[in-house]
């Protein structure tokens, strides 16, 4: 048993280790909200990163005299990165530039949809009017193929690699039929429309002769409107054959020997060679975090409704 005078020394101790308790998990619930403080500190630094555009061209470009650079790269699609949005847009900022000597567009692409690859080509036709004083050069890398090729008839010049792939001068639409798969799996078609060619190509019903024929004049069309432009932009340059608009590619060699390039060149050597302004300044546009993320969405969304339309790829330049 305790005795009388122990009790106060009993008491201070329990007070003292319960102070000390006290203490001890203030300073740990204080440590705790420091580190998600920092935490989030951290997440919204990171978030700033990806969505803001720091290589903002407009300040790189500080009016000293360039050569304006964009790039054409992937394939020419209203939801990816070589959409005419983009690329009509780097094109804008670069011929605006008071310090700009020249433009580049560095093509690296397979091809893609007629329609953006079609507002491409004459937004550089508008551009160049505009801007006679500025000229534009499209420089070939591994690819320029179809839409891309579009793209780049529009160009004063084209420069190529001796081994880059130039051509594709054609159109396409492809899918699939799997009617006789169908019919050994015992799985029968019910196609209801309202319209008798609202079911146009449908991959899962016997080809429509007619359908078929209508299909062709469709690729007709747009194929004589790429010759049109072909012919438009390389002029007399053209050395036309039998072959050219067939849809077959050339090496750069091959393309500077036809006529469908000028010359052998790289970004480099024409800023420095051919504009004389060796600086070189990139315009493309580089989206930020959020704008992929929407244009995702719509990509998305685009393929969705595509889907509900029937299983084929509609007239591609590729």
């Amino acid at each position: 048993m305790t005795s009388p005078e122990n009790e106060p020394h009993w008491e201070r101790q329990l007070l003292e280790k319960l102070s000390l308790a006290t203490l001890q998990e203030q300073r740990v619930k204080r440590r705790w909200g420091i580190f998600f403080k920092l935490l989030g500190f951290s997440y919204l630094v990171a978030v700033l990163v990806l969505v803001v555009d720091w290589d903002d061209p407009e300040t790189l470009a500080d009016g000293g005299r360039h050569t304006a650079l964009v790039h054409l790269s992937g394939t020419i699609s209203s939801g990816g990165d070589a959409s005419a949005e983009s690329i009509t847009e780097a094109l804008r900022l670069a011929f605006s530039d008071k310090g700009t000597a020249g433009v580049v567009l560095r093509v690296n692409s397979p091809g893609g949809s007629p329609v953006q690859a079609g507002i491409v080509h004459d937004e550089i036709r508008r551009l160049r009017s505009k801007h006679p004083q500025i000229s534009l050069y499209a420089v070939v890398e591994d690819l320029c193929a179809s839409g891309g090729y579009y793209v780049a008839v529009a160009a004063d010049q084209i420069f190529v690699d001796k081994a880059s792939i130039v051509g594709s001068i054609g159109v396409l639409m492809d899918g699939f039929g799997f009617t006789g798969t169908m019919d050994k799996l015992g799985i029968e078609r019910r196609l209801l429309t309202a319209g008798v060619n609202k079911g146009f190509l449908d991959p899962f019903s016997p080809q429509d002769a007619e359908q078929k024929n209508h299909a062709q004049v469709l690729l007709g069309e747009i194929h004589s409107q790429f010759i049109e432009v072909v012919r438009k932009g390389r002029g007399t340059r053209l050395k036309e054959t039998p072959e050219m608009f067939t849809g077959l590619m050339w090496t750069g060699t091959q393309s500077v020997k036809l006529g469908l390039a000028d010359g052998f060149g790289t970004v480099g050597s024409v800023a420095r060679d051919v504009i004389k302004a060796e600086r070189i300044v990139d315009f493309t546009v580089k989206e930020n975090l959020a704008e992929r993320f929407a244009k995702r969405l719509r990509a998305d969304a685009t393929h969705g409704v595509g889907s509900l339309l029937g299983a084929i790829d509609w007239p591609a330049f590729r």
